[in-house]
């Protein structure tokens, strides 16, 4: 019941901060803040940088956990392989839903999927992205199920939690048309498509978006396991394709920046039953990451 009344809330707000006077007063200070924190932003490797400049003109940007080269990758990798059999949608879920998700306490065995996602260099490209300090919300392992339902994140959306929403998502299983890849519309035509669909939030159905654009234009994301894609889910239409020959699994890490008057976003009870499990073992500089509110 509470995660309900968070999520009318929400929406409730949302529709107060895009009437256009609260709009215009929103932009300002968002300009401002981010002009403030120009001197702090991290420095940046080059092929960094390349990955920042692909999220601010695409939406997108793909690598591996290789080509990142970061030093808890293996850890990481372990933990997946060995939680993976554990995920086990029950047979309501087969029948009738499309996702299962590894369980809290699942995920509470396996700290280091979560602690990935706080590896300082992942949140130095954030940060300049969004221009802004980090906010953390935490990481879910999922399994989507391959069959032919479009219901929920597989259909055609924009993330509208906060101003700028940023998912790093890894493949931790081989993923081709067939296998349900992330897939999404670059920027420049996802502003076509939703002043065309007069889209502001929700979910639009494939049949839809066929109506509007040819499904030639679709990108997908396709690649071997280890595939790592930071995707700037709030200003690109995207969907994960219904898989129809494998399931997919990924694990998805969620960001935004730190500006409470801006932000959505409901943090999950994973994430909150992480934390006080495991408030000790953060350093203080990851704190600020997750202890931001």
């Amino acid at each position: 019941m509470l995660r309900i009344l968070h999520k009318i809330q929400n929406k409730t707000l949302r529709r107060i901060q895009g009437l256009p006077i609260v709009k215009y007063y929103a932009d300002i200070a968002h300009q401002t803040a981010v002009q403030e924190h120009i001197p702090y932003l991290p420095n940046l490797s080059n092929s960094d940088i390349n990955i920042v400049k692909k999220l601010q003109t695409q939406g997108l940007a793909i690598t591996s956990l290789a080509e990142l080269g970061i030093e808890s990758n293996l850890q990481l990798l372990q933990s997946a392989k060995k939680l993976l059999p554990h995920i086990q949608p029950d047979t309501n879920i087969k029948k009738h839903g499309f996702v299962a998700h590894a369980s809290a306490a699942q995920m509470l065995e396996y700290p280091e999927i979560f602690l990935w996602g706080l590896e300082q260099r992942l949140l130095n490209i954030i940060e300049n992205y969004l221009g802004l300090p980090v906010a953390y919300h935490g990481a879910y392992f999922r399994q989507d199920i391959a069959n032919q339902l479009e219901q929920g994140s597989r259909l055609w959306h924009i993330d509208t939690e906060d101003r700028q929403v940023i998912k790093i998502i890894i493949y931790i299983n081989d993923v081709d048309e067939n296998t349900g890849p992330f897939q999404y519309l670059p920027q420049t035509l996802t502003l076509e498509v939703a002043k065309s669909l007069n889209y502001s939030s929700g979910y639009i159905t494939n049949q839809t978006m066929q109506n509007t654009i040819s499904p030639a234009q679709y990108q997908s994301c396709v690649g071997s396991a280890g595939t790592v894609i930071f995707a700037a889910t709030s200003s690109i239409f995207h969907r994960g394709k219904p898989p129809t020959l494998n399931d997919r699994f990924a694990i998805f890490f969620d960001y935004t920046a730190r500006r409470k008057k801006d932000l959505h976003y409901t943090t999950s009870a994973l994430t909150h039953e992480f934390l006080v499990n495991y408030y000790h073992h953060f350093s203080e500089q990851q704190k600020q990451y997750i202890y931001w509110q």
